[in-house]
Parts: structure tokens; C-alpha cells; sequence
């Protein structure tokens, strides 16, 4: 019977062989983890760079919005004040405004009478003189006429009364009171007799 012992030489080369095969695997499992490790610094990066990036866009948006709600707000104020001073006197003026009524009035009972002419002509110079600085600084008559379509939104009915004509119907048949604006911004709506 013969038993086969195996050589040490054979033994001591396996042995080796092994050793070198660790040291490989390890060397390459170190290789795998620097790979992973510099991989996952390069991702941070890249993830921190595009967080960065995000936030950027973000406060530039922000600054846009902010901006442009300022550039609204100047506009706005701005022509609130012109606004303001356009219609400044506006209490003035609608106090105004029934003198300028007396003063229509007045000319219209004068012409009649014959024997105040001179009186009449005294009238209608301060009259005159009153319409042209009142017009000056922003006071305009708003022209209605009898035969005029009625507006709601720019006349006011004092009465209906039945029409005259078909063609009046739901026109304006008379005007009690001269209606007037101050700039763009109707001070007096005027006061009208429409048909029915």
C-alpha cells in the first residue's frame, strides 16, 4: 500500500499561490472602494453644484418679481400724483359749479329785458372771464343736446315723461342742469328729462 504524501515543495507553492491570490482580491477590493468613494465625491459635487445652480436661478427669480412689483408700484404712484394734481381742486370746482349755474340763469332772465343792456354786458364779461379761468385749470362742460340716445353711465334721469314724437322715446327730451369734468374725471352728471 502506498500513500502519497504530498510534497512539502508542492505544499509551500499552493500556500504561496493562495497568499498572492488575497493580496490580488485585496488590492482590487481597495481599487473597487477608491471607484465607489471618488464616484459618490464626484455625485456630492455634482449634487451640491446643481443645488447651488437651483438656488441661483431661484434668487434670480425672486429679484425679477421683486423688481418688476417696484417698477409697478412707481408707475402707479406716479400716476396717482398726476392724478392728484389734475383733480386737485376738484372740491373747489363742484363748489363752483352752481355759481356757474346763477350766472347762466342770470343771462338768460337779462336778455329778455331790454333796458339792462349795459348790465347784460357787464354779466356776461365776469361770466366769461369766470368760464375761461375755470377752464383753465381743468373744468369742461359735457356737451348733451335735446334728441341725444341716453347714457346711464353718463347721464342722470331726473324724470320720464311720455315722448312728444316716437323718435324720442327713451331719448333725452330736456336738460335741467349742465353736467361738467374735471380732466378726464366726471365731477357732475348731467341732470336730464328723458321720454317714454
Amino acid at each position: 500500500m502506498a500513500v502519497l504524501l504530498p510534497n512539502l515543495k508542492s505544499i509551500k507553492i499552493n500556500t504561496e499561490m493562495s497568499k498572492a491570490k488575497d493580496k490580488k482580491e485585496d488590492i482590487i477590493e481597495e481599487q473597487v472602494e477608491a471607484t465607489t468613494v471618488e464616484e459618490t465625491v464626484e455625485v456630492e459635487a455634482l449634487s451640491t453644484e446643481d443645488k447651488l445652480t437651483q438656488e441661483l436661478g431661484q434668487e434670480k427669480d425672486k429679484f425679477l418679481r421683486l423688481f418688476a412689483e417696484f417698477e409697478n408700484y412707481k408707475k402707479r404712484t406716479s400716476k396717482e400724483r398726476v392724478e392728484l394734481f389734475k383733480t386737485a381742486g376738484k372740491d373747489v370746482m363742484v363748489s363752483m359749479l352752481p355759481v356757474l349755474d346763477d350766472f347762466e340763469r342770470a343771462l338768460l332772465h337779462i336778455e329778455d329785458d331790454k333796458e339792462a343792456e349795459e348790465l347784460r354786458k357787464g354779466v356776461v364779461l365776469i361770466y366769461q372771464k369766470l368760464l375761461t379761468t375755470l377752464s383753465q385749470k381743468g373744468l369742461s362742460a359735457m356737451e348733451v343736446k335735446k334728441g341725444d340716445v341716453f347714457d346711464s353711465e353718463v347721464h342722470q334721469a331726473i324724470t320720464q315723461v311720455p315722448a312728444p314724437s316716437k323718435d324720442l322715446k327713451g331719448k333725452i327730451i330736456d336738460v335741467v342742469e349742465k353736467g361738467y369734468t374735471l380732466g378726464e374725471t366726471v365731477i357732475r352728471f348731467p341732470k336730464v328729462v328723458i321720454g317714454q
